[in-house]
This record gives structure tokens, C-alpha cells and sequence, in this order.
């Protein structure tokens, strides 16, 4: 009886060894766990109103997301021009990123000097971008803020490209610029 015991635990060994496939996943147990099952994103569903992509639940904010509560609006612009201020304090300014910010994203309208002689500009493919000193733009660190998140004119919004700490660094930036220009 020893010896079938015997014979039958070398069997199974056998077997499972000689079953063994190093490329490719041995047994799955729950494969459920492994392969879920894919819903189509606007097929049925069992959720009450029968779709399978749900809008997000009211009040949330994406994650990494800051909303602005100053709206895309003149009143908005002069509101952010009179009372938004940078939310970072002098030892959090970095001119150098600002710089560099700058130039990837604005200097090719604006000019890297901020005189209004960018690239574009020169080439004429746009016109009429003012310096940063004109007598009739008195910009403060709120209004650039509210020009970059929202656009203004023909320029449009960088709000997707710039998160919250970089669209300050800028603003730091252009306000150098500024106070350069003026000298």
C-alpha cells in the first residue's frame, strides 16, 4: 500500500512538472481576478439610467485640479486686476523657471524682452501685441494671472499647460519683465 501511495505522489509530480510552461501562465484560479470583464463605455448597463459612462458626482473636483472662482468675464478681469495677488511668497519666486516658462509659452508672441516682438510678430503671422510698459496697460499680478488661465482676445487660455505654482512663476516673470522695460 506504501508503495502505491508511493507511485501515485511521483505520478502527480510527473505530471504537474511535465505541465509546466514557463511562457505562459500555468493554471488560473479565478481568472476573474485576472481578465475583468470590458463594458462598453455607452453600451447598457445596470445603472438607472442604462449607460455605462457616468458623469462625475456633483461637487467633486479632479484630482491635482484648483478651480478658479473668478469668472471669464470683464467684471472677472477687473476684479482679479484689483484684488488677486501670487499666492507664492519671495522665497518661493523662481525667476530662473519663470524664464524658462516664459520663453516655452509666451516669448514667442510676446518677446523674450517682453516688448511685443516675438518671433510671430516679426514674421507677421500676428499683429498687434502691445509691450508690457505701455502707457494704457497698467497689468498687475492679477490681471496676467487671469490672461493666462482664461485668454484674452487672441490669445488663448493656458490653463491646461501651466498648473497654479508654474501660471505664479510666470506672472513673476512678467512683472520683472515689466519693471525692466520701464526703467
Amino acid at each position: 500500500m506504501k508503495s502505491l501511495i508511493k507511485i501515485v505522489v511521483v505520478a502527480v509530480v510527473l505530471v504537474a512538472v511535465s505541465c509546466k510552461k514557463d511562457s505562459a501562465p500555468n493554471y488560473q484560479f479565478m481568472p476573474n481576478m485576472y481578465e475583468s470583464v470590458g463594458y462598453e463605455t455607452y453600451g447598457e448597463a445596470a445603472f438607472p439610467d442604462g449607460v455605462e459612462a457616468q458623469k462625475p458626482v456633483e461637487g467633486t473636483v479632479p484630482r491635482g485640479y484648483i478651480p478658479f472662482d473668478i469668472e471669464n468675464t470683464t467684471e472677472g478681469y477687473e476684479l482679479a486686476k484689483t484684488t488677486l495677488v501670487s499666492t507664492l511668497d519671495s522665497t518661493q519666486v523662481d525667476l530662473e523657471r519663470g524664464k524658462a516658462l516664459y520663453d516655452i509659452y509666451c516669448g514667442i508672441c510676446h518677446g523674450n524682452k517682453g516688448n511685443g516682438q516675438g518671433k510671430l510678430v516679426k514674421r507677421e503671422k500676428i499683429l498687434g501685441i502691445p509691450s508690457y510698459d505701455d502707457a494704457g496697460r497698467a497689468i498687475t499680478a492679477g490681471s496676467i494671472y487671469h490672461t493666462i488661465y482664461y485668454g484674452k482676445n487672441a490669445m488663448g487660455s493656458y490653463a491646461n499647460q501651466l498648473n497654479e505654482e508654474e501660471r505664479w512663476q510666470v506672472v513673476s516673470y512678467v512683472l520683472k519683465l515689466k519693471s525692466d522695460l520701464e526703467k
